[in-house]
């Protein structure tokens, strides 16, 4: 039996749909539904540079915030999610003890690689790439078939070393 031949575009939404799955479904969703509004579908003004730079720095940062937040499951069944800090989670109830989800040096990490991977995902998008850099045509191709697999396997890798033991807003709880 022959194996099927995948082709450049093939490869290149398998790698790209593989960093996706390390962001927040929500955000992601966000930014691919208001990027092609911001950015004139690629002819950009002055205005849709700015709107579109504004877009793409609040949606990293909703990544990195994301990667710090967690729930957990009260006595009474309820489930509570919080930010993570140096004492453990906030807000949290007096009746539950959450100094165990501490902030920790992995949620660093997790949330610099989760903001590497968005910058890879816009990086990787058409309107962007030709609102920020019209020229970029020639290269582009090189960079989508390197950049995907290349920071996947980084950031795989990290994420191996640092696993994510936080059940974030949105993600089920432990």
């Amino acid at each position: 039996m022959a194996k099927p031949s995948y082709t450049l575009k093939d490869k290149t939404l398998n790698g790209l749909g593989n960093l996706i799955r390390l962001l927040p479904t929500g955000t992601v969703f966000i930014y691919q539904f208001l990027n092609p509004i911001l950015t004139n579908n690629g002819h950009c003004t002055i205005i849709n540079k700015y709107l579109s730079g504004i877009l793409i720095a609040l949606c990293g940062l909703s990544c990195g915030f994301s990667c710090f937040t967690d729930s957990y499951t009260d006595n009474e069944g309820t489930t509570h999610y919080g930010i993570a800090t140096m004492k453990g989670l906030w807000p949290t109830s007096k009746s539950m003890d959450t100094s165990s989800y501490k902030i920790s040096v992995g949620d660093f990490v997790h949330a610099f690689f989760t903001i590497v991977v968005f910058g890879v995902v816009t990086i990787l998008d058409r309107n962007t790439v030709d609102c920020f850099f019209p020229t970029f045509e020639s290269t582009e191709k090189m960079l989508i078939m390197v950049l995907p697999p290349v920071v996947g396997a980084i950031s795989s890798v990290v994420f191996m070393v640092f696993p994510n033991k936080r059940h974030g807003i949105g993600y089920p709880s432990n």
